[in-house]
């Protein structure tokens, strides 16, 4: 199936004994069997998932990056994903952001009870949808329950383990005055996303995460450009200006970025404005910073652009020797700004 809904669609809800989670489903009982089977293992089946073993063998070839998050976010269902896609896509990223192409995950539920069935297979379906989109398969996991009031519906970890590409040097001690700093797409998407569900906010356009896979774009950009890609992150929770401010602390360089050339949508910015919250620590889900050598900005813009995950990337700054640990930031009118860490909690629960 080409989209998530005709995918979804393609797998009705089977016939479950209860409408509802029990903390019966967690017993390891019978309910516990049914669930699994009638559930995880029949949507999720692989050829390794399908051993229904305590844990996966498998092989892998070359230098090995493995990771492991967990997913907490509120609401569970918000525009343009869930909790399920969520998941899979954030370790596959995050893996991608070593240089690595995500071959297995492992997927861990804890479930409140209470939570409709309708709602577990909602999730069961998106986590299908992206870890094929992604290419990769889910082989091992664990399932809990708790009482109800004591875990929001649905909390998801996993854990995934892939393979580096032999061309990829990811590594922040490699970053060095003169390398550019490119942005994969527009920031704050998945932020404003969540608060606009949260909020109850309506606008012209509808605003919806930018939840994506980004292995095959990391891939991409490695193999025609190798180790001129000095680093990759993903900027999640804290957005981009923790991101970089991350990386100024470490490298004692000074990271300038140019306002007028960091891609955001209108409505998105329009929202920001509207709820006080500065877009530079905004979530984001399917974005994606690289610092590369300055001699391979323009092809690296060029690859990106040709994606359908960076068809807005820009080169949106540069690294200096000047102003040493810190973020400076050109803003539109051409005075400068510091741009410091998050301080507090701008949105809870995000991802």
């Amino acid at each position: 199936m080409s989209s998530k809904k005709s995918f979804q669609l393609s797998c009705p809800i089977p016939k479950f004994d209860f409408d509802i989670i029990t903390l019966g489903h967690g017993s390891g009982g019978l309910l516990t069997h049914r669930l699994l089977q009638s559930g995880v293992f029949d949507i999720l089946k692989n050829d390794l998932l399908d051993q229904q073993h305590d844990g996966a063998s498998f092989y892998l070839e070359g230098n090995t990056a493995f990771s492991t998050d967990s997913y907490v976010i509120s609401p569970i269902f918000f525009p343009g994903g869930d909790i399920g896609e969520l998941a899979v896509n954030g370790t596959v990223n995050d893996l991608a952001m070593c240089g690595a192409e995500a071959k297995y995950l492992s997927l861990a539920f804890i479930v409140e009870e209470g939570m409709t069935m309708e709602s577990f297979w909602q999730i069961l379906t998106s986590i299908k949808y992206a870890a094929d989109k992604a290419g990769v398969k889910i082989v091992t996991g664990d399932t809990k329950v708790v009482e109800k009031g004591k875990g929001d519906q649905i909390f998801i970890n996993t854990s995934g383990i892939g393979s580096i590409h032999p061309k990829a040097k990811i590594h922040h001690s490699r970053i060095e005055a003169g390398d550019q700093i490119i942005l994969s797409g527009n920031l704050a998407q998945h932020g404003i996303a969540i608060m606009s569900k949260r909020q109850g906010l309506e606008f012209e356009t509808d605003i919806v995460s930018d939840t994506t896979n980004l292995n095959h774009t990391i891939f991409s950009l490695v193999d025609a450009l190798g180790n001129d890609i000095k680093f990759l992150r993903d900027p999640t929770r804290g957005g981009l200006a923790s991101v970089l401010n991350e990386l100024a602390e470490l490298r004692k360089l000074g990271f300038v970025i140019d306002q007028n050339k960091i891609p955001i949508a209108e409505q998105v910015e329009g929202a920001c404005e509207m709820l006080g919250l500065d877009p530079l620590y905004v979530a984001n889900e399917g974005l994606f910073v690289a610092i590369v050598k300055k001699e391979v900005a323009d092809k690296a813009l060029q690859i990106l652009r040709k994606d359908e995950n960076g068809l807005n990337a820009c080169i949106i700054g540069e690294i200096t020797d000047s102003h040493p640990g810190k973020v400076m930031m050109k803003s539109r009118v051409g005075g400068h700004r510091v741009v410091g860490f998050l301080t507090g909690e701008q949105l809870p629960r995000i991802c």
